[in-house]
């Protein structure tokens, strides 16, 4: 069984503020546990969270950029 975080230490993983964390649980687009009044994030979920979302870079070959005005 996964340790539950706070939205609070889930903000401190995240690198923001205890909004977006509460936003993402509000608009559910992360699984959440409530606990009584409480709402808990597992840490494999923030996992699979952090995964999804990661962007890879792009490899560019040199000379295929356009320059901007």
């Amino acid at each position: 069984m996964d340790r539950l975080l706070t939205v609070k230490q889930v903000a401190e993983v995240l690198g923001t503020g205890v909004r977006f964390p509460r936003r993402l649980i509000e608009e559910r687009r992360i699984t959440f546990v409530k606990v009584g009044r409480n709402v808990r994030i597992a840490e494999s979920v923030l996992a699979d969270y952090i995964a999804e979302h990661t962007v890879q870079p792009v490899s560019v070959r040199p000379g295929t950029l356009r320059r901007v005005a």
